[in-house]
């Protein structure tokens, strides 16, 4: 069964004070960043956030990026993807109009239970300019009332690191993950409360936002390896914790970047391709 929802549309102002706390919390200078200058590539999430009202949002307090996501009796939600192309870049100070939808929502039956995929595909597009600057596609995971195991971890570990691969190691903790969540408006409580990340869902800490956990992939590229992504698919394949360090390693082949994070086990949390 598939189901889809009208567009959303909304005017977004991609204004210097919000690009310069995104820059603060990256540890970047953020008097850097003045109107004019491009955005850099990934921080479009600072533009996507939802402004569903708290009396409606899921009982997971998660609300949706740009649309509201459906409870459907399944209560807890997890990132799966996401596909990115960049068109062309969004001035900082740029009006941009943004539309977004629930492309398709196809309920399945599991040996776990039942489940949903929920595709949800935004555009984003500046006042002056016909074509979008931004789309992504974004996959999510709407699961049953299961708690999370071990058994859910992926099932080998990663291989040694080639000889031509560049690592990084970060370490988000909850002052990261809480102003990431901050600056796209997103109240999900697997990455706020730990008590609900623990006791409801069966977590043994904070997740790290899957966005979050995607950013500081491209700021690596974008920042260390000198990058810029003209597309990106990401599979969130395991989730990533708070206060555990994270992995980052990339393979360059021609046109193409092949980053994965792996987590504190060293098993590959998130596949990323990106094209340049």
């Amino acid at each position: 069964m598939s189901e889809a929802s009208e567009s959303v549309h909304r005017v977004e102002t991609c204004t210097v004070a919000a690009v310069r706390r995104v820059a603060a919390m990256l540890n970047i200078e953020s008097e850097r960043m003045v109107d004019g200058d491009p955005l850099p590539r990934g921080w479009h999430f600072v533009l996507m956030g939802a402004d569903t009202p708290r009396a409606t949002l899921r009982a997971d307090g998660f609300p949706g990026l740009g649309v509201a996501m459906p409870d459907l009796g399944l209560p807890r939600l997890m990132l799966g993807g996401r596909a990115v192309s960049y068109r062309h870049d969004i001035p900082i100070g740029a009006t941009v109009h943004r539309t977004s939808a629930v492309r398709s929502i196809v309920r399945k039956d599991t040996d776990a239970g039942p489940m949903a995929i929920a595709k949800i595909a935004h555009e984003l597009r500046i006042a002056t300019r016909d074509e979008p600057a931004v789309t992504e596609e974004q996959t999510y995971l709407l699961l049953g009332s299961r708690k999370a195991t071990a058994e859910d971890r992926a099932a080998q570990a990663a291989p040694p690191l080639l000889p031509d691969e560049r690592t990084q190691v970060v370490v988000p903790d909850d002052t990261l993950l809480f102003q990431y969540s901050a600056l796209g408006f997103n109240s999900h409580k697997i990455h706020l409360d730990r008590t609900h990340a623990r006791d409801v869902e069966g977590f043994p800490d904070l997740v790290v936002n899957g966005g979050l956990a995607t950013l500081l992939m491209t700021e690596f590229l974008r920042r260390d390896l000198g990058a810029v992504p003209a597309a990106l698919t990401a599979r969130h394949l395991l989730p990533l914790y708070c206060n555990r360090p994270i992995t980052l390693k990339a393979r360059r082949e021609r046109m193409r970047w092949h980053l994965t994070a792996l987590d504190d086990k060293n098993f590959p949390a998130i596949e990323m391709e990106v094209e340049i």
